[in-house]
C-alpha cells in the first residue's frame, strides 16, 4: 500500500516537470522513460499487490463485510483505483507527445491520493461506523 500510495503522489508530479519541458527535447524523454518505470515497475505492481491481499484478508476474516466503515473505504479503494487508470492513461498520452491538461491541473491532482489516503487510514484506524 505505501509504495501504491508514493507512487500515485509522484507520478502527477512528474507529470507537471513534463509538461514543462521542451517538446522533444532530453528532457521529455527522460520523462517519459520514468513515467513508464515508476507506473510498469512500481504503481501497477503494488496496486495489483493492494487488491489481492485486501481480498485475502476478506476470505480469511469475511465478518469484515459486515463493518460500514469497510464499505466506504473500499468505496475509497475503488476511487484510488480509478484514479490510477486515469493516469495511466495520461501517461500514454504524454508519451505520445501530447500535453493532456494543464499544468495547473496537474498540481490538484497531485494532491488527490494523498487526500484519499488519509481518509482510508482514518477508517481503518478509528472505524467510526
Amino acid at each position: 500500500m505505501i509504495a501504491w500510495m508514493a507512487g500515485m503522489m509522484y507520478l502527477p508530479r512528474l507529470f507537471i516537470y513534463h509538461h514543462k519541458s521542451e517538446k522533444g527535447g532530453e528532457a521529455e524523454r527522460h520523462f517519459v522513460q520514468m513515467e513508464r518505470r515508476l507506473l510498469r515497475g512500481i504503481i501497477n505492481p503494488a496496486m495489483g499487490a493492494v487488491w489481492v491481499l485486501g481480498i485475502l484478508m476478506l476470505i480469511a476474516n469475511p465478518a469484515l463485510l459486515s463493518e460500514t466503515w469497510l464499505h466506504i473505504k473500499l468505496v475509497l479503494v475503488v476511487v484510488m483505483s480509478a484514479i490510477h487508470g486515469f493516469y495511466a492513461a495520461s501517461r500514454r498520452k504524454f508519451e505520445a507527445g501530447e500535453r493532456p491538461r494543464s499544468e495547473r491541473f496537474w498540481r490538484v491532482t497531485n494532491e488527490a491520493p494523498f487526500i484519499l489516503l488519509i481518509a482510508i487510514v482514518i477508517l481503518v484506524i478509528v472505524k467510526p461506523f
